[in-house]
């Protein structure tokens, strides 16, 4: 019993480094990163254009990106749940 168990301990050991959390780079961050800007950059012109006067156009441009972040965003996300349903859907 005791060598089983000193195999499983080993077999263990030798596949943590594979299951262990490994930092990101900055290039996987950097769409989330770009999302998190354009937020930041709508809700400036929104803002800007309740206290000022603002250039139409360029609350217009502001907004009109921030609609389209926010719609791709929700589409990966639609994507994620559906790929995980999938999953769980399988026989195992």
């Amino acid at each position: 019993m005791s060598d089983l168990t000193s195999i499983a301990a080993r077999n263990y050991s030798a596949l943590r480094d594979y299951t262990a959390a490994k930092p990101t780079d900055s290039a996987t961050l950097q769409p989330l990163k770009d999302f998190a800007e354009t937020l930041k950059q709508g809700e400036a012109a929104a803002k800007s254009a309740m206290i000022s006067d603002v250039d139409p156009h360029a609350y217009v441009k502001a907004l009109a990106q921030t609609e389209l972040a926010v719609e791709a965003a929700v589409t990966v996300r639609d994507k994620v749940v559906e790929a995980y349903q999938e999953i769980l859907r399988m026989p195992v």
